[in-house]
């Protein structure tokens, strides 16, 4: 089949569309467009450009050590991260190449913090496009291109389905980041939080990295200052002495932000599904990692391949059927 891909914002769970794009590959599938937001932009970017090989062998390589110092920490900039290492080793794998000189239709997505527009990038250097994309609000240094304030595309468009609408393909495959946990049932008569749902919410204190990491990189003053920004002080949950009531997780200013991106992203995805249905959705549940684990490359890949495989058996069988 020939299939237009449309890869969705969500951090490090990105690493699920390589498995996706893994397991279209190998069933001799065509990919012929792709379209994405932040860490969708860029493995659609170097798949465009041929080059997703020689990034997963290099994200595969990564420590949490390595992340951290590739994420660039500072106190100064427009964000906490300025990223550009990460950004280095990427244009070191793509190349000083164009999107129009990309074999495969590509759109990188991103958000005009001034005009409050989603801006299609869809000519110019592949790095650029996948830089602007990337920039999380608060967390990532937004991109200044052409005279525009470029940041996150999942901002307004976590799923950007509407740039492949033209491309012409057999199947429509969309890959969200923001699924459910399939694991995280709630009984229908207690709108209270499960205990394994407590569990990962207040399990860590730090949605950056483990604290013997943070000891041994973060002696300076910034370092020590930006890791107390993501940490809440206290792990145990609250309990009531008198009263058997379920905990409430405390999270930190992190933990609390990337909350409301992904509630904000999830709603904005259901209205461009709707809009935009796919042939295939594929949903990634949000609880395979945390956003900045960057570190945990092999096993989000190959969470993100079974689940490709899971919706293409389907989908196979669907059409085989009419």
């Amino acid at each position: 089949m020939r299939v237009a891909l449309a890869l969705g914002s969500g951090g490090a769970r990105g690493y699920a569309h390589i498995g996706v794009i893994n397991e279209l590959h190998e069933r001799g599938h065509e990919i012929v467009g792709v379209a994405g937001s932040s860490m969708g932009a860029l493995v659609g970017g170097l798949e465009a450009a041929g080059k997703l090989g020689e990034f997963t062998g290099w994200a595969n390589s990564l420590t949490q050590r390595a992340v951290l110092r590739l994420l660039d920490p500072s106190l100064t900039s427009a964000g906490v991260l300025r990223a550009e290492k990460i950004l280095d080793a990427v244009r070191e794998i793509v190349g000083d190449i164009t999107i129009e000189e990309l074999p495969v239709p590509y759109t990188s997505v991103a958000t005009d913090l001034i005009t409050g527009k989603a801006v299609w990038m869809q000519r110019g250097p592949v790095d650029d496009a996948i830089r602007a994309s990337i920039a999380i609000p608060g967390l990532i240094t937004p991109h200044v291109l052409d005279g525009r304030l470029l940041a996150d595309g999942g901002i307004l468009d976590p799923i950007p389905m509407a740039p492949i609408a033209a491309v012409v393909a057999d199947v429509t495959l969309a890959v969200s980041l923001s699924g459910d946990d399939p694991d995280s049932r709630r009984d229908e008569h207690d709108a209270r939080p499960s205990g394994e749902w407590l569990n990962r919410m207040w399990r860590t204190r730090s949605s950056l990295l483990d604290s013997k990491a943070a000891r041994s990189l973060l002696e300076t003053q910034t370092g020590r200052a930006m890791l107390g920004r993501f940490m809440t002080g206290d792990d145990e949950p609250v309990q009531d002495e008198d009263v058997a009531v379920p905990a409430v997780p405390k999270l930190g200013s992190f933990e609390v932000m990337n909350r409301v991106i992904d509630i904000a992203q999830s709603a904005l995805a259901r209205h461009t599904l709707a809009a935009y249905p796919p042939d295939l959705l594929i949903e990634v549940p949000r609880t395979v990692c945390r956003s900045l684990d960057f570190h945990r490359s092999a096993e989000v890949i190959e969470i993100g391949q079974e689940l490709a495989a899971t919706g293409l058996d389907t989908l196979e069988a669907r059409n085989s059927r009419s």
